[in-house]
């Protein structure tokens, strides 16, 4: 049996009943610890309910700083995609979560962490993935996967028996399950599970319907170096501003929506709706800036590269010693990704209008077709010549 829990705490219906129930099952101290990481919900309430719970040790913490500077910005420079299209908002926000309530386990003495990750998900393997990498000897405790509750009706049931309060909109069932934070919200469940139907408007949080969107596009000129955004339109921000200017703007114009099936790590596919509004308009000026800065080798090994990193933090493995081998070669090309990107916002798009930088190896002499240039035009007889070899062979 544990001796005291450290638990992941929104304040919501399902991890304040898990609070509760752990209190009944272990009969221990229940830590909570809830992590600003730009979830735009207001925090104030989630201590006050801990209390009304008997929680004594009780952390809140603003973490939005880190989570963009040593987690989204890294994954950024790789310009990481899950097949095709997911930009990973979840995904990257586990890994730090989890090794701040280790951190916190072992400084008020716990044993024992817990998390409010359903059995079907890929929250439950992150999470887990995360504790395990941070404390190898940590014991984890998935109420999800050992209760007696089987519905969220059943949960309003103990959460009436226990006084634990129900906020009116939670009561019933939820049209779909939200996860939120500075980089995106999901939407996934419910009306969502039939991958035919639409999702409703008023599903969409954070980006305009392009009907309401701004009638006048936004021009904005992004800056670079080593690889991560430091300034809009010359103004030099944190990590986190950068991130929630690029949101607002992004939002404004109702950029950042994606609807897709994605396999779960878990193994079944599962429908999700996401809105990443401002990292839609850093992945495209990172590419473009890398574009003229990074040679065709490097260039081409990251998008080699890229999908199996995407899938690494997908899968949960942060911290797995492939992901950071993968980030050492990745940040290794970006020393020289320096400049700006002069981006247009509109209407749902992202163009990229120009990109400059002081280490360009873009040519204007060795590619205009009015100079000759460095470069003997005859020369290319012989390389398409050596290039047909193999064609010609297979041909006879």
């Amino acid at each position: 049996m544990s001796k005291k829990i450290v638990l992941a705490y929104s304040g919501g219906l399902d991890t304040s009943v898990i609070l509760k129930w752990l209190q009944l099952k272990y009969n221990c101290p229940v830590v909570t610890f809830t992590a600003d990481i730009g979830q735009g919900e207001e925090l104030s309430p989630v201590k006050s309910k801990a209390e009304s719970l008997g929680v004594e040790e009780i952390f809140i913490e603003d973490l939005k700083e880190e989570f963009v500077r040593d987690y989204v910005f890294p994954m950024f420079r790789a310009n990481a995609l899950y097949e095709g299209f997911y930009l990973l908002g979840t995904a990257i926000a586990r890994p730090l979560i989890a090794k701040r309530q280790i951190e916190i386990a072992n400084l008020v003495g716990a044993d024992s962490v817990a998390h409010g990750a359903t059995g079907k998900g890929n929250d439950q393997v992150r999470f887990e993935l995360g504790y395990y990498a941070n404390n190898s000897n940590i014991n984890v405790i998935a109420p999800w996967r050992d209760w007696e509750f089987e519905s969220r009706n059943d949960l309003i049931k103990f959460a009436k028996e226990n006084q634990i309060q129900v906020a009116k909109d939670k009561i019933g069932e939820s049209p779909f399950s939200t996860d939120a934070n500075l980089l995106h919200t999901s939407s996934e469940g419910k009306i969502l599970e039939d991958p035919w139907v639409e999702p409703p408007d008023y599903l969409y949080t954070r980006t305009k319907n392009l009907n309401d969107a701004l009638n006048e596009p936004e021009i904005i000129d992004i800056g670079f170096e080593n690889g991560d955004p430091i300034s809009i339109n010359n103004k030099i921000l944190k990590p986190h501003q950068i991130l929630n200017e690029l949101n607002i703007i992004a939002g404004n114009h109702g950029v950042g929506r994606i609807d897709i099936v994605e396999n779960r790590f878990v193994g079944m596919k599962s429908r999700g709706v996401y809105e990443t509004p401002g990292g839609t308009i850093l992945m495209h000026a990172h590419r473009a800036i890398e574009s003229i800065t990074l040679d065709k080798g490097e260039s081409h090994l990251k998008d080699t590269l890229m999908p199996k990193y995407a899938e690494t933090i997908y899968n949960g493995l942060w911290f797995s010693s492939e992901r950071i081998a993968m980030q050492k070669l990745i940040d290794s090309t970006q020393i020289k990704v320096a400049g700006n990107v002069r981006v247009k916002v509109f209407k749902g798009n992202v163009i990229i209008l120009g990109r400059k930088s002081p280490n360009s190896l873009y040519d204007t002499n060795l590619v205009s077709f009015d100079e000759k240039g460095d470069y003997n035009q005859k020369d290319a007889e012989g390389f398409i010549k050596i290039n047909s070899i193999r064609l010609r062979k297979n041909k006879q």
